[in-house]
């Protein structure tokens, strides 16, 4: 059955994208409704896996990490099943994302310094040909999804 989001959970969820620490007080106060209510419909939204987890938001830069970077990497798709398990085991690997285009990997990583961005690209390569792009500057930082009443999930 397919529903959409009411307008209170899309309250609910903006909130959490937000600050993901905020009482469920303030959320009650905010959308009008008792704490339980709200408490039941956060359940709802994580059954129906649209609220995945709650996270702080950690400054890199601030814990050492000064070097960002997008790699791009060329994978043959019969190369997938031992690749996957590679990236996923390398901790500076932030995301990694299957793309469309002439290279298909998206890695963004942090590294302390560009010699260990340097020895990771090396192990990387030999999975396939790379291009890697260091992050001068953010402008806009990571946020929440804009949410939507028309809004549809499973």
């Amino acid at each position: 059955m397919k529903k959409s989001l009411d307008a209170i959970d899309e309250k609910i969820v903006e909130l959490l994208q937000d600050n993901a620490r905020i009482a469920i007080k303030e959320i009650a106060a905010q959308v009008f409704l008792s704490s339980p209510a709200v408490t039941a419909r956060m359940e709802r939204l994580e059954t129906r896996g649209i609220i995945k987890g709650y996270h702080a938001a950690v400054d890199s830069v601030n814990l050492g990490y000064k070097i960002k970077a997008f790699i791009n990497l060329d994978l043959e798709p019969v190369q997938k099943e031992e690749f996957y398990p590679f990236i996923k085991s390398i901790e500076n690997v932030v995301e990694c994302n299957c793309v469309t285009g002439e290279y298909s990997m998206l890695i963004e990583v942090e590294f302390i310094d560009t010699e260990e961005l340097d020895e990771f690209i090396n192990n990387l390569q030999q999975y396939g040909k790379t291009r890697t792009q260091i992050v001068f500057s953010t402008p806009v930082e990571h946020r929440g999804v804009p949410v939507h009443s028309d809004f549809i999930s499973k």
